[in-house]
């Protein structure tokens, strides 16, 4: 979800920028959620907080991270590739 909002937020990026970008703020999440301070519980017990911020640090959520934004990283390169061979082919002819 999260490499989908930055490319769409800048769509004239390469797609190894985006999801390092994507990474990073997945990471950056995931981290906070080591920051313990009582404001930061307070809001972690808000819906919005439940949902953006998590409620606890998890490896497994970092691997996730990584896997889905890999595989829709390659997804993407495999679309734009079959896509300009398309594009190439048809002008060529």
């Amino acid at each position: 979800m999260i490499y989908a909002l930055i490319r769409i937020l800048f769509p004239n990026k390469k797609a190894i920028q985006i999801a390092i970008l994507s990474l990073l703020i997945c990471y950056s999440i995931e981290f906070l959620q080591l920051y313990q301070a009582e404001w930061i519980i307070e809001l972690r017990k808000t819906l919005f907080g439940r949902y953006v911020l998590g409620q606890g640090f998890l490896w497994s959520d970092m691997l996730a991270y990584t896997t889905g934004i890999l595989f829709i990283f390659f997804i993407e390169k495999i679309i734009l590739k079959y896509t300009n061979y398309e594009t190439r082919f048809r002008i060529k002819q």
